[in-house]
């Protein structure tokens, strides 16, 4: 394959520095670690995070509802937690968790380590998977006029000093557009680049003396930082066998790597648009939700002691249609439950306004309604983490007020 002169540029401007010389840093100290798991495809939340007090939910899913909890575990407690191990784990009296998670995120429930925030989502209506995700991605007003280059991850790690961004995606995320270069990696590395040693040397000579030539040497250099980094975990935890596939070991290695150079990072995890035979307390939905819940809590163990002051945001686009179609499965929806988990959070509850689970509140007769923006939940969250005033998260999620729902 010809290598092009202008692709080095546009490639190696994506594992460019996240800082730069001059740079005038803004306060206040990124001190913390943020994570942002993106679930592409829509996430059936009401499978995930149940309404088990709901008799709507149970005649509106005849095939995929999730039995409620037992009534003799009576408690939150994994020690106590459902005999049966199709039935829903009890969150509190009106929520439950989907049984797949019982030995990943339901202990952390009961360690007030994860909070769950209902009737979370945008304003955007299309229940298109893309034009949504841009939504969030962007994090700007849904009736101004878009500006592609100004994702609101960029415009936080603008507004921050010490910040280490990363995203684990295979090309640049829209979330960080904008601003200066943000390295990314597809965490699912396995073999080194194609361009090796002599030829990145080679490349580097090229620009020696231009204006970008920092920038290239630089994206060499994480590059290859990261790969040993990748490779020396590989080594250590599979002890020279072939490495696991899927989020799991994908999170590790973010847990590792964030617990070592970075503390602002985005990844994006798929395969959540469950249109036919999603499945209730097994199959295909429950599969994925087991990885995602095993990933998360592999993360954890990698940061360690960090745990205490790292938090990890798991979104979704849109929820689903609440009442369950005739392939057993759902559709595009509205209003989801986001996730919110960290060491030093004030979980172990439901957090955020809720409103009754039943066909007289369903938006549009349909789905989940949306009672908490997303940009409002996550002003409210970055006030918390590093002390933003209001006209700074104005910066980062214009025409937005944080809701402060007392998660940190």
């Amino acid at each position: 394959m010809r290598l092009h002169r202008r692709d080095v540029i546009k490639g190696l401007a994506a594992l460019g520095p996240a800082t730069a010389t001059g740079r005038v840093w803004a306060a206040p100290k990124a001190d913390g670690r943020l994570l942002i798991v993106f679930l592409r495809g829509a996430y059936d939340a009401a499978n995930i995070v149940i309404p088990v007090s709901s008799s709507f939910y149970y005649a509106a899913r005849p095939t995929l509802a999730i039995p409620r909890p037992d009534p003799a575990s009576g408690t939150n407690s994994p020690a106590t937690a459902p005999a049966s191990l199709n039935s829903a784990l009890p969150l509190d009296s009106d929520w439950g968790l989907h049984p797949a998670l019982r030995q990943t995120i339901f202990p952390l429930y009961a360690k007030a380590q994860v909070a769950f925030v209902p009737f979370a989502g945008t304003d955007d209506v299309t229940r298109s998977h893309f034009e949504t995700q841009d939504t969030i991605e962007l994090g700007q007003n849904i009736d101004g006029e878009r500006n592609f280059r100004s994702g609101f991850m960029a415009r936080l790690a603008a507004a921050l000093t010490g910040v280490r961004p990363i995203a684990f995606t295979d090309q640049a995320p829209l979330i960080f557009q904008g601003g200066e270069a943000i390295p990314n990696i597809a965490i699912n590395m396995v073999g080194k680049s194609a361009i090796d040693e002599r030829q990145a040397q080679l490349i580097t000579s090229m620009y020696d003396g231009l204006p970008v030539a920092t920038s290239v040497r630089e994206g060499f250099r994480v590059r290859d930082g990261v790969y040993n980094a990748l490779s020396d975990h590989m080594m250590d935890a599979s002890r020279g066998a072939v490495s696991p596939k899927g989020f799991e070991l994908s999170a590790r290695r973010i847990g590792r790597l964030m617990r070592e150079q970075f503390n602002l990072a985005f990844v994006e995890v798929g395969g959540w648009d469950t249109h036919v035979n999603q499945g209730g307390a097994t199959g295909y939905l429950a599969d994925r939700i087991a990885e995602l819940g095993r990933g998360l809590t592999g993360f954890m163990e990698e940061i360690g002691p960090g745990w205490s002051d790292t938090v990890v945001v798991v979104i979704s686009e849109f929820g689903r249609t609440f009442r369950e179609n005739g392939n057993r499965g759902t559709d595009h929806g509205h209003g989801s439950v986001y996730w919110v988990l960290g060491g030093g959070i004030k979980g172990g509850r439901i957090a955020g306004e809720q409103t009754p689970v039943d066909e007289a509140h369903l938006f549009q007769n349909r789905d989940y309604p949306v009672l908490t923006d997303y940009r409002a939940l996550l002003g409210g969250l970055l006030a918390r983490m590093y002390g933003f005033d209001r006209a700074s998260l104005e910066k980062i999620f214009p025409a937005t007020r944080p809701a402060d729902i007392n998660l940190l």
